[in-house]
């Protein structure tokens, strides 16, 4: 398949890359634009994780209001004041708001969760009965997988993205790091609920 300078715009504009990249990407992927485009999200991936570790000190606070019943305010962070003011990042920080709104999450991130919390849920999944007599390395992996079950919904990134299922939380933000070149975090966030006290 011939590669067209269509396609290269195109590419572009969905990836965030520069005109080159984005051929290069194309003639590798033989003119297939599905082909190239996966790819592309795959290096921009690896690059959000990379960017992930840099400092996140700029950044904006959304507030989000549903049926005048429940109220969200979030802080989403980035490293620059540039990128907090592009109009996609202050989206972001709206999609998280709504995020929290609809799923209520209680931890922006599994780092947020204590560690009596974790140690608590962990100590109830092993005294479960269903663990007796089941080899200690099996034990092990059972405990762990009930672990991340219990806090799935409880941590907003490991949440299935509301407007997205097909992803969770965590990697649309990595997908917008990929598309800003920032790192983004997710600072703190408050849920208030009419008639809900915590």
């Amino acid at each position: 398949m011939a590669v067209t300078i269509d396609d290269i715009k195109k590419l572009k504009e969905l990836t965030g890359v520069g005109l080159t990249d984005a051929k290069v990407a194309l003639v590798e992927a033989e003119g297939d634009f599905d082909k190239a485009l996966e790819a592309m999200r795959k290096k921009g991936l690896t690059k959000a994780e990379k960017k992930g570790d840099r400092e996140a000190r700029a950044g904006v606070i959304d507030a989000y209001v549903h049926d005048g019943r429940i109220g969200v305010v979030v802080e989403l962070n980035c490293e620059t004041d540039f990128v907090a003011r592009l109009d996609d990042f202050k989206a972001l920080a709206h999609q998280i708001a709504m995020q929290v709104a609809a799923m209520s999450p209680q931890y922006p991130n599994e780092a947020a969760i204590p560690e009596e919390e974790k140690k608590r849920v962990r100590d109830e999944a092993l005294a479960s009965d269903a663990l007796k007599g089941k080899p200690a390395d099996i034990a092990e992996k059972i405990v762990d997988g009930q672990v991340k079950k219990h806090f799935a919904e409880k941590v907003l990134t490991s949440q299935q993205y509301i407007l997205d299922d097909s992803k969770t939380v965590e990697q649309h933000i990595k997908e917008n790091i990929a598309k800003m070149g920032e790192n983004i975090v997710v600072g703190q966030f408050k849920r208030i609920e009419l008639g809900v006290t915590e």
